[in-house]
């Protein structure tokens, strides 16, 4: 599955954005999806998962409260609500696939990982 996030940009500290990742390819619907970001000079981290049903959430203590992942399978579509975001969550974010699950996800799982898009918070 070929993945591809957009919906970056700059926000004021306090304010909210929603990022898109749009997937090709067939059976997207039975993958894991997972929204990862990387802070300027800083490795990757996984922040949210959700698996195929979306009935399985996973949430990183930075996000949690404040993100929400959500799926349309009929869209390929996996969204990144994003609220009352901060300085600290200036990152590029990146969408990707794993064809399991586990709680909690593992980061080695997901292969398949779509080009990021940069966010970034002002204060």
């Amino acid at each position: 599955v070929q993945l591809q996030a957009s919906g970056g940009g700059l926000v004021q500290a306090g304010g909210s954005l929603r990022l898109s990742c749009i997937a090709s390819g067939r059976s997207f619907s039975r993958y894991t999806v997972g929204w990862f970001r990387r802070p300027p000079g800083k490795e990757p981290k996984l922040i949210t998962a959700m698996s195929w049903s979306g009935l399985n959430t996973y949430y990183s203590d930075s996000v949690k409260g404040r993100f929400t992942i959500s799926r349309d399978n009929d869209k390929n579509t996996v969204y990144l609500q994003m609220s009352n975001l901060i300085p600290e969550d200036t990152a590029v974010y990146y969408c990707a696939a794993s064809d399991g699950w586990r709680q909690p996800p593992g980061e080695g799982d997901f292969g398949s990982w779509g080009q990021g898009t940069l966010v970034t918070v002002s204060s």
